[in-house]
């Protein structure tokens, strides 16, 4: 029966910590800081490096406690997890930084004329 409880436990506490960076990401994107959105870095703004961020870590919280990972070996682990933040990590950058210059461009070619 205890055993049964603290599974319970667990699964109250991690979808607490899930709903919790949810509700953070949430509130970000409705007020959207102008300091965080307005500030370019590595080709975007700091709020959407924090999504991503808040997104790799609600993936990897999930993965840990709902796909066992917690159970498994180290190396084991690590194989599964580090390639797909990394991949991740590398896709992000270069959808951000290659989808902002496609923008530049596009805004060198647009000129919008309300005369």
């Amino acid at each position: 029966m205890s055993h049964a409880k603290s599974h319970t436990a667990l699964i109250w506490k991690v979808f607490a910590f899930l709903s919790l960076i949810t509700i953070v990401e949430v509130i970000l994107g409705i007020v959207k800081p102008e300091a965080l959105n307005l500030t370019q870095i590595l080709g975007t703004s700091i709020l959407n490096w924090i999504f991503l961020i808040l997104t790799i870590v609600k993936a990897y919280g999930i993965a840990w406690y709902f796909m066992h990972l917690k159970d498994e070996k180290t190396w084991f682990r690590r194989a599964i997890v580090w390639p797909v933040v990394f991949l991740i990590g590398v896709l992000a950058f270069f959808v951000l930084y290659e989808g902002d210059a496609i923008g530049e461009i596009a805004r060198e070619w647009t000129k919008w004329s309300y005369n």
